[in-house]
């Protein structure tokens, strides 16, 4: 069970990015952030595995209070908590697979890591991961030799190489057309129902939310505006969470 409670971040300059954001996502689920650009997604994100610091609130997983935990417990906690970037997060000269094997970074000796020395074990589990998304055969290929699909692959393969009991996707699929995108979130998905690993994603698109998404929070400028299903998110609840001028595609 993850637990977020009076979450509050405020950046520099007065920014208020979240505003007392309260609520629970129970093991196994698939949850879809929504919001405008700037809405506060990514920040939400961020902050349950701080990556970027809180200013108020409380976030418990598991009974643990992750916003009390010390570096060394955050090092252990970050273990089982995937992360998949909009803009994929890939050192882009490096191989494909040794861009996997940054997954399993918490669990190795460190001068191993810095040598890219990795245990037999972690390869072929790290074969295995791409040959899941479909792309093992591009294992010893520059990462920046992929397209923009096949990248985001990548960085899925590499949060599967944690062994995560939750991931959190920040706009994964925001920079891909939208077949891609809907392969992405198969994989998401999949990921989700097979593993049952709980997946906090945040998106856009309402289709993509309808199609792929258990139950769904809004934020408005940092503010929690809708709690639900997706289908009960109607004109009036689209609006609030949108703004007036917004038409409301899927």
């Amino acid at each position: 069970m993850l637990q977020i409670k009076n979450l509050t971040k405020i950046y520099d300059g007065g920014v208020k990015a979240l505003d007392n954001v309260s609520f629970e996502v129970p093991d196994g689920q698939f949850l879809a952030i929504i919001g405008l650009s700037g809405s506060g997604k990514s920040t939400l994100l961020r902050c349950i595995n701080r990556l970027i610091e809180p200013t108020s609130g409380q976030i418990f997983w598991n009974g643990q209070d992750i916003t009390a935990a010390s570096q060394d417990e955050m090092r252990r906690i970050r273990r089982k908590i995937g992360m998949v970037f909009q803009h994929f997060n890939l050192v882009h000269r490096s191989k494909v697979i040794t861009n996997v094997l940054a997954g399993r970074l918490g669990y190795v000796n460190p001068a191993w890591s810095l040598a890219n020395r990795f245990p037999k074990e972690d390869i072929e589990k790290a074969i295995a991961q791409l040959q899941r998304v479909g792309i093992a055969d591009k294992a010893y290929h520059r990462a920046d030799e992929l397209s923009g699909g096949q990248q985001q692959r990548v960085g899925i393969a590499r949060a599967l190489m944690q062994d995560p009991e939750m991931i959190l996707a920040d706009e994964p699929v925001a920079s891909l057309d939208p077949v891609l995108a809907h392969s992405i979130m198969t994989y998401l998905e999949d990921i989700n129902s097979k593993d049952g690993v709980t997946v906090l994603c945040s998106l856009h698109f309402l289709d993509l939310v309808h199609r792929y998404a258990d139950r769904v929070v809004a934020l408005n400028e940092g503010k929690l505006v809708f709690e639900g299903l997706p289908k009960d998110i109607d004109d009036k609840k689209f609006k609030e969470i949108y703004g007036r001028e917004a038409e409301r595609v899927g």
